[in-house]
């Protein structure tokens, strides 16, 4: 089931006051200086009591009095301290059957997957992973506030930045502008595919196009350092494409505090949410929709070919709006962890219990809570990951991560294994699975099929695993 589209051209000028609130999306925050964090402000701890009370409300609400400890991923002297051993990692061995329906009754035809079993999936996933979209979102008005000519190489482009308005005329108190940056080759002969980064805002290393010789005003400023090697965006101009960038924080603030504010707070008109309403993720997977819609009106993006990428908490959101858009052509998922392609049913690196929590729980809906409190456990979830990457079927997905080494937080072997138990869903539509059940060594690069899985040796990051994603995606261009 596609996104429904809300857009609308936006013909009048910006409000100067969204300026600022734009820029500031884009805006990479400062890092903390050396030996360690700087002491919270009165502000942020203002946000954490209030992410604090939030959540001890939706306890509340589902009449819980405790929540199991998460892992800790730094003592490890702690009771709590992180499993990284095999042996324990797997409590709830037994997942649910993808191709099973609800009443026992086995699918066996792509009609019975798309017509019964998707949908109950999804509506697992809505009411107690990630949390319904509301039917009342407003529509989203695109304009291009500047545009600015650049180059990699010999190779001109065109940088478009984009402001996508939130209808607030229900709820005026709340303003929501999605950020939005669209580089394209400005000599392309047609529409191109696009790969757009999910991610909190204009990233640190992101290597803007450097100004057409003469550029006057507009001109972009240099960007910071980046590492060495061609950057995603070059390999991505040097095919042809174009590629996006989408600033979550200007949808959807990530924290707790703010879910009375952004699209979320809008939908709610300022309200605190129920059980079943969407967290951040949902909210940040409908952002990329939106943006899609601007797509499908831009003669320079060859729509039917978006591709998604995001890293950490923004590959969570990579694989959720992959699942839900069926617009989306693939997925670059990195490193996405607990909340992602990760088993939830897994002890290994971040749990249910880390993700359900004060400081993350406003990812996800509510109901997630429960599954991290007596009685209930992660075996009591209706869904798991696997399900997920289910739902992207029959379109081509890459997921990737770093090895145990530098990425074990995320749970490599665990992302593995939901990838491989999808495989079912993409056989029974025609597709091809992984290949293997067997964990492969790190840099082997298993991308025969239409589910794709590497892990790189250089940590948590994304990096590394660019240049094999882009190949693959090039292998399914139609």
């Amino acid at each position: 089931m596609s996104s429904p589209r809300s857009i609308r051209w936006w013909p009048a000028a910006l409000p100067l006051a969204v300026f600022p609130l734009l820029m500031a999306a884009f805006q990479t925050p400062q890092q903390p200086p050396a030996g360690g964090r700087p002491p919270l402000t009165e502000a942020q701890m203002a946000a954490r009591k209030a992410a604090q009370e939030d959540h001890q409300r939706l306890m509340t609400l589902l009449h819980m009095t405790e929540m199991r400890h998460g892992a800790d991923q730094n003592n490890r002297e702690s009771p709590y301290y992180v499993n990284y051993d095999e042996s324990k990692a797997n409590p709830y061995p037994v997942l649910p059957d993808a191709l099973t329906l609800k009443n026992g009754k086995k699918v066996a035809t792509a009609k019975d997957w798309w017509n019964l079993r998707r949908p109950e999936i999804v509506e697992d996933f809505d009411r107690e992973v990630y949390g319904r979209v509301p039917k009342n979102v407003p529509t989203v008005t695109w304009a291009v506030t500047a545009t600015t000519e650049g180059g990699f190489g010999d190779i001109p482009t065109v940088t478009r930045t984009l402001a996508g308005h939130v209808d607030n005329s229900s709820y005026p108190d709340i303003q929501v502008d999605i950020a939005l940056k669209l580089t394209t080759p400005a000599n392309a002969k047609g529409p191109v595919p696009v790969v757009m980064q999910i991610t909190g805002g204009f990233p640190a290393g992101l290597r803007v196009p450097p100004p057409a010789a003469g550029a006057g005003r507009g001109a972009t400023a240099p960007a910071p350092a980046a590492p060495a090697g061609p950057s995603w965006q070059e390999q991505a101009i040097a095919k042809g494409w174009g590629y996006a960038v989408l600033a979550t924080g200007s949808i959807q603030a990530d924290n707790g505090a703010g879910l009375r504010q952004g699209i979320i707070g809008l939908c709610g008109k300022g309200e605190p949410r129920k059980l079943e309403d969407w967290g951040a993720l949902r909210a940040w997977a409908w952002g990329a929709s939106r943006a899609l819609d601007y797509f499908e009106t831009d003669k320079a993006v060859d729509a039917h070919h978006v591709a998604l990428e995001g890293h950490s908490r923004w590959g969570k959101t990579a694989l959720v709006a992959l699942a839900y858009d069926q617009r989306f052509w693939t997925a670059y998922v990195s490193s996405s962890g607990e909340g992602g392609a990760k088993l939830h049913r897994r002890n290994w690196g971040e749990l249910v219990e880390n993700i359900a929590a004060a400081g993350e729980y406003h990812w996800m809906a509510g109901n997630f809570l429960k599954y991290a409190g007596p009685p209930l456990t992660w075996g009591d979830l209706p869904v798991d990951s696997h399900e997920l990457i289910a739902l992207c079927a029959p379109r081509p997905v890459f997921i990737g991560a770093g090895t145990n080494s530098g990425d074990g937080w995320a749970d490599p072997k665990g992302m593995f294994m939901a990838a491989v138990a999808a495989g079912p869903v993409y056989k029974l539509l025609g597709k091809k699975d992984l290949g293997t059940a067997e964990f492969p060594p790190a840099g082997t690069a298993l991308v025969a099929g239409d589910v794709a899985f590497r892990q790189h040796e250089e940590g948590h990051t994304d990096v590394p695993n660019w240049p094999t994603f882009l190949t693959f995606a090039g292998a399914h261009l139609k």
